[in-house]
């Protein structure tokens, strides 16, 4: 992660910013095992490859455990605050296979600054079928069962 953190986002919410203060350090360490301590039990989980999102905590820690181990390389460049001090937007790159992407991380915190929705966007095509072939590898027997219908 460059270093242009959370000191360069004064409008965050302070509850926020010591949870974004904490998965900066989980992702420089690339060990999410503290991620349940700032996630809402019932938190959203917007995948790049799926149109209906994913419900619950434990579906939003098993997808970004399971990326993290996916992903190589990986490197957040900028970060923006939206005007209420609850959501962050992360530009990430990272390497997928063979394959480099460019992606967002749109974050939203509640008031107690635990993550209530995580939404990713990547780019280009290919990688993020690359992206896709190994998270449905990897999580195709659970993760749908976390899918919100309809």
């Amino acid at each position: 992660m460059e270093d242009n953190a959370v000191s360069t986002l004064p409008n965050l919410h302070p509850n926020a910013a010591a949870s974004l203060a904490k998965w900066h350090d989980m992702i420089a360490r690339a060990d999410l095992s503290d991620l349940p301590a700032i996630v809402h039990p019932n938190a959203t989980f917007r995948s790049p490859v799926a149109i209906n999102p994913y419900r619950s905590a434990d579906a939003l820690v098993l997808a970004l455990r399971t990326v993290l181990q996916v992903f190589q390389d990986f490197t957040y460049h900028r970060q923006a605050v939206t005007p209420d001090g609850l959501s962050v937007v992360l530009e990430f790159g990272a390497n997928v296979a063979d394959k480099t992407v460019k992606g967002i991380d749109f974050i939203r915190f509640d008031e107690a600054g635990r993550i209530v929705d995580f939404e990713v966007m990547m780019r280009p095509l290919n990688g993020v079928q690359t992206l896709a072939a190994e998270m449905g590898r990897r999580l195709g027997d659970v993760l749908p069962s976390f899918k919100v219908k309809g």
